[in-house]
């Protein structure tokens, strides 16, 4: 049997992955927040979730602390058979939308209050890859989407009124544009780069950037009432991200957003894994 520790277990990521290890029969441990118990022990495989989502401008020193500061403690103190440091694709935010983001871009640096998220991750990324250890790896997250995600997310908090109210209205530009990747396509594929990746690095991510506009359409078609704010900031996206990789790699081929909207406004969280949603998580 396998054994694996999940650390930030408690969040969106974290308690998914938890339940779909247990479910391929893995031995997990899901420690609580007190990660300093763990100190001196073999964690077996370990994959860290710990982080903060869309609240992180509202707490810069517990995001520095979940992305980098346990990270290191644990690192120095803990003994591990791999280790998989979970990302993310916002560190490409400042390449030119016209760019494809790969494992291999190199990053240009503008540091920013809105790049705190941005760069404590890669200082955690960077920490863990100096560790003398093979199975050091790192997976880079886009905006990943599923039952229970954090109502601090843009997806999290238009289907939370869509639920509740049958209607909602995208703060957002209408041209504004996000890579959502399925927790259900995610979850499996970190699994598998934990036991068997033979790269540093790797992007997990749908390789499909969807608009907002393209959103409202498909959620209007199923009958809701949803509509744009009157007047909305200069549209947002993100250079296309690479999946080559993966795809070479594990052989994925991801599912699309408006495919799972039906899914994603009927089913009730406790449906699927019986958790309650947090905000700690990635």
């Amino acid at each position: 049997m396998t054994s694996f520790t999940v650390l930030g277990a408690s969040g969106f990521v974290g308690r998914h992955l938890t339940a779909h290890l247990q479910a391929q029969g893995h031995d997990v441990a899901a420690p609580s927040r007190d990660t300093s118990t763990l100190h001196g022990k073999n964690l077996g495989h370990v994959i860290y979730c710990i982080g903060l989502t869309g609240n992180f401008r509202q707490q810069p020193f517990d995001t520095i602390e979940a992305h980098v500061g346990v990270l290191s403690a644990l690192l120095q103190n803990t003994v591990f058979d791999s280790w998989l440091y979970l990302s993310s694709t916002r560190v490409y935010g400042g390449l030119d939308v016209e760019d494809t983001a790969s494992e291999e871009s190199m990053l240009p640096a503008k540091p920013s209050a809105d790049a705190l998220y941005d760069y404590s991750k890669l200082l955690g990324e960077s920490l863990c890859l100096t560790i003398d250890h093979p199975a050091m790896r790192v997976a880079r997250l886009s905006n990943v989407y599923g039952i229970g995600q954090s109502p601090h997310t843009f997806l999290g908090s238009l289907t939370t009124d869509l639920k509740e109210t049958g209607t909602a209205t995208i703060l957002d530009n209408p041209a504004s544009s996000k890579d959502y990747v399925s927790i259900d396509d995610v979850v499996p594929l970190l699994e598998k780069i934990a036991l068997s990746g033979k790269q540093k690095i790797y992007n997990v991510a749908s390789g499909t950037q969807t608009r907002c506009d393209m959103l409202a359409e498909a959620i209007h078609a199923l009958g809701y009432d949803i509509g744009f704010a009157e007047t909305a900031p200069p549209p947002r996206a993100f250079p296309k991200i690479d999946i080559a990789r993966i795809a070479n790699e594990f052989d994925f081929s991801p599912r699309l957003i408006q495919d799972d909207l039906p899914f994603l406004l009927t089913k009730e969280e406790n449906d699927d894994t019986g958790c309650k949603q947090s905000d700690h998580g990635v």
